[in-house]
């Protein structure tokens, strides 16, 4: 039995690598035949829903962003530069003028016009389709065509986030008329088009012919779900599997450095590993047990362990680059003595077995989350908080993640987080789930205020002060903790080319991306 959380930490490294190594050897000696052609893409999960008005978890928001435009697109400095619309306007704060690209088609052939974006965004604050989305686009009044290539959003407030709200990634275009079934054959306009999908096997797409930006070098993807993180390197291994992105175990990286035919590519991320919370639990409503767990976990050891090193510690939900990021503020960095001082001072005493309360923390079967969270229990138990696991596959995990069906649970931002909005989407009252990402019910006054002061202010530097003293009420409060910044790895076969990781750790790289003969 492991007592010391280091100690455990370094057991679960050692017992991988027992196993990985053999393994990879055993590997490099069977090797099967498969399409030269496709490019095999390891995924850990299928993804949810690809009708992007309904899909948020990470594997349908990167594979959406393959298959549909939305009117603007992000760059790598988080600006904005045209995407559908080749150009907008701004005549006032209430008004928005975008106008479309001519030939832009669907996939099927159709002509994409300003009737299919009205429809893309109505259909979710209709109630066309359920979507967790709708409240993104509270600030619409109405939305105008007056022509095939002219969309007019007419607001009822100002709203320094629609932006983003309509970028590629968080917004994709529909055919008008797309219903609740869109998701068995979704149709876009993107780089690449929908061929096939078996839940928990795989999702196909291909080169899309009419692709109004890059043409794809990749004739066709198969995303393969391989939920197994040691399965994945033996996929690698034998050349079965071409690309897996921030899902191996990082100890297992150098084992495939040395692989003649994979190479590694890492870089810097933006993706933010976070554990949260349900503040309505009768024991973690209390701010001051929040905390407490916070104190209890040591960040530097855990992406020393687990990651690598491949991470760095996170003070907040935003990349350290961005404008408004903000560090300052409370600080509950890793010291058991203090979190046994919050705990005691909560009224938690330790009982008998020196346990002063159980939580539940549930997890997908994610390799990682499951490494990840055995070892919180290890840490969480010398201070003698005894943390239950529950493992679920990933459709399960997250149908109860976003209906709060949880005490805590962990997750990684990929992409949401590059803009200020993903606090107003996390954490505001009106964010509640299903209307946003707000899971554990976490309300507060305050930050409301700042948050809409900030999407209605024209005044960069009052609202730069808005997030700040907004990141330091979330500092304080702890509705979640931010654990880390997790680089962005590739592992690839050498006959993939042209692989750019991005910061959040998206699939676009496949859009330049090419096979060597």
């Amino acid at each position: 039995m492991c007592e010391g959380s280091g100690a455990c930490a370094a057991t679960l490294k050692g017992l991988r690598l027992i196993f990985l190594l053999p393994l990879l050897l055993f590997a490099a000696c069977h090797s099967r035949q498969r399409d030269p052609n496709t490019v095999v893409f390891l995924i850990e999960s299928s993804p949810a829903n690809l009708d992007p008005r309904i899909g948020t978890d990470a594997w349908s928001e990167h594979i959406d962003e393959l298959i549909f435009d939305g009117l603007v697109t992000k760059n790598a400095k988080f600006q904005f530069a045209p995407g559908i619309a080749e150009r907008w306007e701004q005549p006032d704060l209430l008004t928005l003028v975008f106008h479309l690209r001519d030939g832009v088609r669907f996939h099927d052939g159709r002509p994409m016009t300003a009737r299919d974006v009205v429809f893309s965004i109505n259909s979710m604050r209709d109630g066309t389709v359920i979507s967790p989305k709708a409240a993104t686009y509270a600030s619409i009044d109405k939305i105008d065509a007056p022509d095939p290539q002219t969309v007019v959003f007419h607001l009822n407030k100002a709203d320094n986030f629609l932006l983003t709200n309509l970028s590629t990634g968080a917004l994709g275009i529909v055919p008008e008329g797309s219903g609740r079934e869109f998701w068995r054959h979704p149709i876009g306009t993107g780089p690449f088009r929908f061929v096939s999908q078996q839940i928990d096997q795989d999702v196909v797409i291909e080169r899309n012919p009419l692709s109004w930006s890059v043409t794809p070098k990749l004739a066709r993807v198969r995303f393969a779900v391989v939920p197994d993180a040691i399965t994945e390197a033996l996929e690698l291994e034998k050349g079965s599997g071409d690309v897996a992105i921030n899902s191996l175990p990082m100890d297992a990286l150098p084992v495939l450095e040395q692989r003649p035919n994979l190479r590694v590519d890492d870089g810097p991320g933006t993706e933010v590993q976070y554990l949260a919370f349900n503040v309505r639990d009768s024991l973690l409503s209390d701010a001051r047990v929040r905390q407490a767990i916070a104190c209890a976990i040591d960040r530097e050891l855990l992406i020393k362990t687990l990651i690598g090193g491949h991470a760095r510690p996170a003070e907040s939900l935003l990349p350290e680059e961005h404008w408004a990021w903000a560090g300052e503020g409370p600080h509950f960095d890793f010291d058991p003595a203090r979190a046994e001082q919050l705990l005691d001072a909560a009224g938690y005493h330790r009982g008998p077995g020196s346990v002063r309360f159980h939580l539940v923390m549930k997890t997908s079967s994610a390799e990682d989350v499951r490494l990840l969270s055995a070892v919180l229990q290890q840490q969480l138990a010398r201070v003698g908080i005894a943390l239950d696991l529950r493992s679920f596959e990933f459709a399960t995990f997250y149908s109860d993640v976003t209906r709060g069906a949880f005490q805590l649970y962990s997750l990684r931002w990929i992409g949401g987080n590059e803009q200020p909005d993903i606090f107003s989407y996390a954490f505001s009252t009106a964010r509640f789930s299903p209307k946003g990402a707000n899971r554990g019910h976490y309300s507060n006054g305050r930050l409301d205020t700042l948050l809409d002061d900030a999407a209605e202010s024209s005044d960069q530097q009052q609202r730069r002060r808005d997030y700040v003293e907004a990141q330091q009420i979330l500092a304080r409060d702890l509705p979640a903790i931010n654990l880390w910044y997790r680089d962005t790895v590739v592992v690839h076969n050498r006959r993939l080319t042209h692989i750019v990781p991005t910061p959040s750790g998206s699939f676009t790289f496949l859009e330049t991306a090419e096979l060597s003969k």
